[in-house]
């Protein structure tokens, strides 16, 4: 049976990730600084404060312990966000979503390579803030900055060990993390549910061809996809102006 081990797991879209890959017949490891409250047969819950390596290193054996040793999937999915002017924030929330978003990402990754080694897949939670930088959610999007940055060099630095490192970049999810008043989300709406993040999860993770294999970044909504290619492909003047109407 293939597994999935979730950060996350208990709520949103680590919730709806968890239930597509059971539908799958996979074993789900689905944990969360609060545990999981939904049940199947293949599912494997715990505690994970994705903050501290002790926990990550815990949590990653215990899930190891009913696969065999092997994980095939890694979900690096639990991630906060703070919105509003960066210096109205404290220097508290500042570092919590520092803490949870980069540190929380790297931990998970140095802890998950042991276990994915020989075939696995390291996939990361960013997001289409971090195809340029979005005011009204500077340190969220700064952070997914870092996500993108470190998805890319693990691409390289670890396919000698057979582990195929990527990430999902969505706009808005109609989750608790979207309860908020950033402009982007009044100029694009949110559309996206998590059974559709989920579903491309699945898809990264089980690429169809040689050209699926060769992708780093997945986009959710053809509105994402449409800003990464313009990302990659605009001159700055351009990604400025375009995300400049975007955050109102």
């Amino acid at each position: 049976m293939q597994s999935i081990f979730i950060s996350g797991g208990a709520s949103g879209i680590g919730k709806a990730v968890a239930q597509r890959f059971l539908d799958e017949g996979w074993l789900v490891g689905a944990y969360d600084i609060i545990p999981a409250t939904f049940d199947h047969k293949n599912l494997v819950t715990g505690t994970l404060d994705v903050r501290d390596a002790d926990n990550w290193e815990r949590a990653l054996a215990d899930f190891a312990a009913h696969t065999g040793g092997h994980i095939d999937v890694v979900d690096n999915n639990a991630g906060i966000i703070v919105q509003g002017p960066l210096q109205d924030e404290s220097p508290e929330s500042l570092k919590r979503i520092i803490d949870v978003n980069v540190l929380g990402v790297t931990l998970g990754a140095h802890a998950a390579h042991r276990y994915l080694k020989g075939g696995g897949h390291l996939l990361s939670m960013c997001s289409a803030s971090a195809i340029y930088g979005q005011p009204g959610i500077t340190a969220y999007s700064a952070t997914k900055f870092y996500v993108k940055g470190l998805t890319e060099a693990l691409n390289l630095e670890w396919k000698k060990d057979r582990i195929r490192v990527v990430d999902l970049m969505p706009l808005w999810a109609k989750t608790p993390l979207a309860a908020n008043d950033a402009a982007s989300i009044r100029r694009l709406g949110v559309k996206i549910t998590a059974e559709q993040v989920a579903d491309v999860v699945w898809d990264a993770v089980n690429p169809s061809n040689f050209y699926e294999r060769g992708k780093v970044h997945y986009g959710v909504s053809p509105e994402d996809k449409v800003l990464g290619a313009l990302g990659s492909l605009a001159p700055t003047r351009l990604g400025r102006l375009v995300n400049r109407f975007i955050a109102g």
